[in-house]
């Protein structure tokens, strides 16, 4: 009986020896295919240790510019500085009274210059101080286009002959937006680029290493009507105004780590 139990036992003990050896083999065997298939498929990439490839885009977004930059020149001659400037004053507080009968804020009209200068004439050869001349420049920003014509006429009838239309600037209030739509569209061409010359040369696009913003800010489009005095430029009894359009450009440099694909090497 005892010798019985004991060759039971060591039966017992290499059924569970040889058991154990088979659920080791079969894990060994279960890594070993896990290693192959990996090692077919993609090799992943890091920023660090992979090869890059990089890319550039360029964006265009257009938009109607809403808001109206007026610069004016007011000017007045006299015989005495104190007679120029007065006569000046009174010209441009007439110039400001149109610009705000014509709805422009009091935050939206800034003096921008003012200058006294003695002038002179030749006599026999001879300097002589005939007078003093005196400009005032004024600079209104106008955000409602439906009456900016008739505001200008308004300017030009208040100043008469003193009043010089010197530019008028169209732009965009806020232009963030448009330069987000145009960096929106940088960074889709730089992004179909890329994926089109990885494909080309057998590789994947990995993670993105960085994404750099190369936009410059685009000046508005502007007529610089500098030298014309306003009775002579601005016709009754409003002036046609055509904002036309602004465009904003960007550009964007993106930088991908590139996952190598063995099966399209091999």
């Amino acid at each position: 009986m005892i010798e019985s139990a004991t060759n039971r036992r060591r039966a017992t003990t290499r059924l569970s020896r040889t058991a154990l050896s088979g659920v080791v083999a079969l894990a060994v065997v279960g890594l070993a295919a896990c290693n192959a298939t990996a090692s077919a498929s993609v090799t992943p990439a890091t920023c660090g240790r992979s090869s890059r490839l990089t890319v550039q885009g360029s964006g265009l977004a257009t938009g109607t510019p809403n808001l109206l930059t007026l610069t004016t020149s007011v000017n007045a001659i006299d015989a005495t500085a104190q007679s120029a400037l007065a006569a000046d004053n009174s010209d441009t507080a007439a110039v400001i009274a149109a610009l705000t009968r014509g709805g422009v804020k009091d935050r939206d009209i800034q003096t921008t210059g003012l200058s006294i200068q003695p002038n002179y004439t030749t006599n026999d050869g001879n300097e002589v101080l005939a007078g003093f001349a005196v400009n005032n420049s004024v600079v209104a920003m106008i955000r409602h286009f439906s009456s900016a014509g008739s505001v200008i006429d308004s300017v030009s009838a208040a100043g008469g002959n003193a009043v010089q239309i010197q530019s008028l600037n169209f732009s965009i209030a806020d232009p963030r937006g448009l330069q987000d739509q145009a960096r929106l569209d940088a960074v889709h061409q730089a992004v179909s680029h890329a994926s089109t010359m990885a494909a080309a040369a057998g590789e994947r696009l990995g993670p993105v290493c960085s994404l750099t913003d190369n936009s410059s800010v685009s000046s508005a489009s502007q007529f610089d009507g500098a030298g014309t005095s306003g009775a002579a430029a601005v016709p009754s009894p409003a002036v046609p105004l055509q904002a036309g359009s602004q465009q904003a450009n960007a550009q964007v440099t993106l930088v991908y780590a590139l996952e190598a694909n063995s099966r399209a090497r091999s």
